[in-house]
Order: structure tokens, then C-alpha cells, then sequence
């Protein structure tokens, strides 16, 4: 049977021994810690060593730290900086030697601000803008900064300030802010660095850029025209893309035509110069001949569709020729006589037709 069931050895405890009835082990256990916490605590003796015990456990306590997933441990060591501890579970010397100050290093602060700024061109402006930045360093974030959040609004703002005051009120309105943003952002971390603040700024937003309300209107005005200012300037831009390419392709098709008629003309003035030189070359051997035979190819050329008889012989003699494509038919006989050229030189044979014109 064991120990603890009701029976004959019910009242026993596991050591075989006699409990009073009805009591079970764990009161006789707090029973014994009670009777030795007041043996403890008896004359000056049991103080000393209560507080000694005291101390012990707390010296035991505060001899390790867990630093979150999120956090950095910044150690301090008789006040001053020891370490930076990375997440995990860390031993260190009990306080008041060491002591830890943990950082949320992950965590996005942010900074929102509105103020009301003046432009280059003297114009006033209205900007929201909102700043968000994370702990870098932490042992920097500690003890270089008293006020570390509103040392970046005071820095964020002054920022941009001096982005907004060198911009025109265009430039600001437009999708140039886009640029503005950025040149804010550089101008707060380098100020940031220079403080030895131990931030990192993510990101710089601008929201509601607005004139004032004052002038609203006459803004929504200029903002209009600019938007059919860019409206025009695009369909300008369209009608250049269609018309240019047709214009080009003109160009090239003139600039070939051109090309083709210079190349025909040359080669025309160069034909014809060789021509030239060879009937010089056949003029100089028979000046008479090439003369003759010269004015003859002429008349011909002049006279091939003239349906009329020349006499070039100074009327001694005429020839009847058949006729000829291109004959004019003579309305008394129905019969054609072609143009023919009978030159002076030609021999005095056969007689002249009735027909034939003087």
C-alpha cells in the first residue's frame, strides 16, 4: 500500500513517520519554513544574516539582463559608458556597479510639424511635413541629445526652411517637390551628423503644399494654366513626331531626284562633249565634207515632217521622192511628196515631174 492512501498507514509521511491527523505534507512543509523564518529573524545574529541573504539575492538578480529582439543594451559602469549589448540573454556586474538602459533601435519615431514658409520669389506657402527616423547609435542617441525628438523637429524644420526659401513658388508646387523632398532629407541627416545625434532619417514627406487661403484662387488659377500651357506644349509636341517624319522623308526623296538629274546632266554634258570632239577630229580632216554633211542632218531633222520639195541645186534639177510616213496627200492627184532636200552638187539626171513644186 502506498504512503498516501487511506488506510492503516494513511497518517504516515513517505519517510514512514506519524503526522498529526488531518494535516497533509505541504502544511508540514510551510510549517518548517515558518518556524525557521522566526529563528532567523531572533537577536542580532538572525538580523545580520536576513539582511545578508537579502543582498544575495538581489546581487544574484541584478547579475544578468535580457535585451529584446527590438532593443540595445547601453552599459553603464559607475555612471559611465561600458558596451552596447545586442538582443539576447547577458551577464554583467550586480548594481550599483553596472547598470543597463535599454533603446527601442528599431522602432520608427516620426515628427509632424505645419508652418508657413516664404519662397524665393517672396510668395508664402503652407506645408505639412512629416519626418520619420530610427536610433543608429544608441550610446549617441543618450548622451549627446537632452531632447532628442525635439531636436529633430527643430532641425527637420529649419531644413526645410532653407530648401523652400532657395525654390520659386513653381517649383515647389509642381512635380519638381519630388527633388525638394530629397534635398531636405540630405540637409537634416548631415545637421543630424554634425550633432552626433545617433538618428537615421528614412523618410521626409511634404503633404497639403498649399498657398494661403487668401490667395487660394488666384494659385488654382495659375495652376490651370499651366496644365493647358503643358496640355498644348504636348499636342505641339504629337504633331511634331507625325509631320517631321513625312517632312524628312520628303527631303530624302527631293535630295535623290536631285541626285538623279545631276548624275543624268553630267553624264548628257559629258556625252555631248564627246561627240563634239569627235566631229571636231572628222571636221579637221574634211572641213568641206563635214560642213555639208552637217547643215544635210540639220534640214533633215527641220524638214522631216514638211510634206514640200526644196531645191537646193539653184533650180537645176528636182527628183520626185515616194512617199513617206508622215506625207501630206495633195488634194488634186490623191498622191504625197515628202520633204526632200536636193542638194547643188547632186548629178543632172531624169527631168522634173509636172508635179513637182518649184
Amino acid at each position: 500500500m502506498a504512503w498516501n492512501e487511506p488506510g492503516k498507514n494513511g497518517q504516515n509521511d513517505p519517510w514512514n513517520r506519524k503526522r498529526p491527523s488531518g494535516k497533509s505534507p505541504l502544511d508540514d512543509l510551510l510549517n518548517k519554513l515558518k518556524s525557521g523564518g522566526n529563528k532567523l529573524g531572533q537577536g542580532p545574529g538572525g538580523i545580520l544574516t536576513g539582511i545578508l541573504v537579502l543582498l544575495v539575492v538581489g546581487l544574484l538578480f541584478s547579475s544578468y539582463t535580457i535585451i529584446g529582439a527590438r532593443q540595445a543594451g547601453v552599459v553603464l559602469r559607475f555612471g559611465q559608458y561600458s558596451r552596447t549589448l545586442s538582443p539576447g540573454f547577458h551577464l554583467k556586474l550586480p548594481q550599483p556597479i553596472e547598470s543597463v538602459t535599454k533603446v527601442e533601435s528599431t522602432r520608427i519615431r516620426s515628427v509632424n510639424d505645419k508652418v508657413a514658409m516664404l519662397t524665393r520669389d517672396e510668395n508664402i506657402i503652407t506645408i505639412d511635413f512629416t519626418v520619420q527616423y530610427q536610433v543608429d547609435d544608441s550610446r549617441k542617441y543618450l548622451f549627446s541629445l537632452n531632447d532628442p525628438d525635439g531636436t529633430i523637429g527643430a532641425a527637420a524644420e529649419a531644413a526645410v526652411r532653407g530648401v523652400i526659401g532657395g525654390s520659386d513658388m513653381d517649383q515647389v508646387l509642381s512635380a519638381a517637390g519630388a527633388n525638394l523632398v530629397a534635398e531636405a532629407q540630405t540637409a537634416l541627416q548631415k545637421t543630424l551628423d554634425g550633432y552626433n545625434s545617433g538618428l537615421r532619417v528614412t523618410e521626409v514627406s511634404f503633404q497639403n503644399v498649399a498657398p494661403p487661403d487668401e490667395v487660394k484662387d488666384a494659385f488654382d488659377d495659375v495652376n490651370n494654366a499651366r496644365e493647358d500651357k503643358q496640355s498644348i506644349e504636348n499636342g505641339a509636341l504629337a504633331y511634331a513626331s507625325k509631320v517631321v517624319p513625312v517632312a524628312r522623308g520628303d527631303a530624302a526623296r527631293i535630295a535623290a531626284e536631285a541626285a538623279g538629274y545631276k548624275a543624268e546632266r553630267i553624264a548628257r554634258a559629258k556625252g555631248d562633249t564627246a561627240r563634239f570632239d569627235l566631229l571636231l577630229t572628222q571636221y579637221k580632216a574634211a572641213p568641206e565634207v563635214t560642213r555639208k554633211r552637217l547643215w544635210l542632218e540639220t534640214m533633215e531633222q527641220v524638214m522631216a515632217d514638211n510634206p514640200k520639195v526644196i531645191d537646193g541645186s539653184n533650180g537645176r534639177n528636182i527628183i520626185n521622192l515616194p512617199a513617206l510616213r508622215g506625207a501630206a496627200a495633195t488634194p488634186e492627184t490623191g498622191s504625197a511628196t515628202v520633204g526632200a532636200i536636193v542638194p547643188s552638187t547632186a548629178p543632172a539626171s531624169g527631168t522634173a515631174d509636172k508635179g513637182a513644186q518649184p
